[in-house]
C-alpha cells in the first residue's frame, strides 16, 4: 500500500505551526522558566504530546527496561520531549524521527538547550520508510502516532526491521473502540481523512504478522478518562496555562480537548500500552 501524498501533507498541515520553535522559548519565559537550566519537567506541559504526558512515557519506559545500554529509536518523536526524558533519566541514547520537519528543527533547539545533542539526535522521515540499516536499534519506541499512518502492514514491518535480534517494540497509542465513530476535531486530527485508528485485536494481529510476540497488553483508558477531567478542571479555574498543547496546536485545543474526552467516555476510543518483542 502506497501512502498517498496528501495523507502526508495534510498530518504535516495538521501539526506545522510557523516559527514554533520562538513560540514555545516565549511560553517558557511567561511561565517563569530559566532558558538556560531548563529540565525535563519544565517542557513536559508542551513536548509529552500524548495522553497523561511525562506519566506515560516513564510507565512505559520502565515496562520497557530502557537503560543506559539502549538505543532507542522514538518514531513520532514531535519536538522531541519523549527523547529527552529517556535521555535525562536513563543516559540512552536516543534517535527521533517526525514526518514535520518544523518539529525536528524545534526538537534539536530545544536539545540543545538541555545539554542533551550529544545522546539525541532528530531526523524528518517517513515511518513507513525508515532510513537506518536492518537492526540498528535495541527499542523502537511510539506514542500516539500510528493514529495519522494509513499503511499499518508496513509501519510495523519497518519496526521489526530495525530493531535488533531480541530487541523491544514499545507502543503507546489510541485505538479505536466499539462505541461508534470518532467525534473530530481531535489532538491528531481535525477530520477523518487523516485518522487510521486499529482496533486492539486488529493491532495484535498486525504485531504478530509483522513477527513480533506480545509481551504485555495494558488497557490506559481509565487512566486516560481520569487526565482529561483533571485538565478541564484545571483549564477551567486557572484558565490556559502558558505552556501547553494548546501552543502546538492552536485555538481549536479546547475543542480537541473536550472530543477526546468525549470519545473516552463513551468508548469511541481506548488506549493501550504494548510491549513486543523480535
Amino acid at each position: 500500500m502506497r501512502i498517498p501524498r496528501k495523507v502526508n501533507k495534510s498530518v504535516q498541515a495538521h501539526y506545522t505551526r510557523s516559527d514554533l520553535g520562538s513560540l514555545i522559548l516565549t511560553a517558557l519565559e511567561k511561565a517563569g522558566k530559566n532558558l538556560k537550566q531548563l529540565t525535563p519537567e519544565d517542557l513536559a506541559p508542551i513536548d509529552e504530546f500524548h495522553i497523561r504526558g511525562r506519566a506515560a512515557t516513564l510507565e512505559l519506559a520502565q515496562a520497557t527496561g530502557v537503560d543506559s545500554s539502549k538505543h532507542v529509536l522514538d518514531i513520532g518523536s514531535g519536538i522531541g520531549g519523549t527523547s529527552r526524558c529517556l535521555a535525562w533519566e536513563y543516559g540512552c541514547r536516543v534517535t527521533g524521527i517526525d514526518l514535520t520537519d518544523e518539529y525536528c528543527r524545534t526538537a534539536a533547539m530545544l536539545a540543545d538547550l538541555m545539554g542533551l545533542s550529544e545522546l539525541v539526535s532528530y531526523r524528518q522521515g517517513d515511518a513507513t520508510s525508515l532510513p537506518f540499516p536492518d537492526a540498528s536499534f535495541d527499542i523502537v519506541w511510539t506514542e500516539h502516532v500510528a493514529m495519522n499512518i494509513p499503511d499499518k502492514p508496513k509501519l510495523y514491518r519497518e519496526m521489526y526491521r530495525v530493531l535488533k535480534p531480541g530487541g523491544t517494540l514499545a507502543i503507546y497509542d489510541v485505538l479505536a473502540g466499539n462505541a461508534g465513530p470518532v467525534i473530530f476535531p481531535v489532538p491528531w486530527a481535525r477530520t477523518p481523512e487523516s485518522s487510521f485508528l486499529l482496533t486492539p485485536n486488529e493491532l495484535r494481529n498486525l504485531l504478530m504478522e509483522a513477527g513480533f510476540n506480545i509481551a504485555a497488553w495494558s488497557d490506559k483508558t481509565q487512566a486516560a478518562r481520569a487526565w482529561f477531567v483533571a485538565l478541564e478542571e484545571g483549564i477551567r479555574k486557572e484558565g490556559l496555562p502558558p505552556l501547553g498543547f494548546h501552543v502546538l496546536l492552536g485555538p481549536d485545543f479546547q475543542v480537541m480537548a473536550r472530543n477526546q474526552r468525549r470519545n473516552l467516555e463513551e468508548g469511541r476510543i481506548v488506549l493501550a500500552q504494548v510491549v513486543a518483542q523480535k
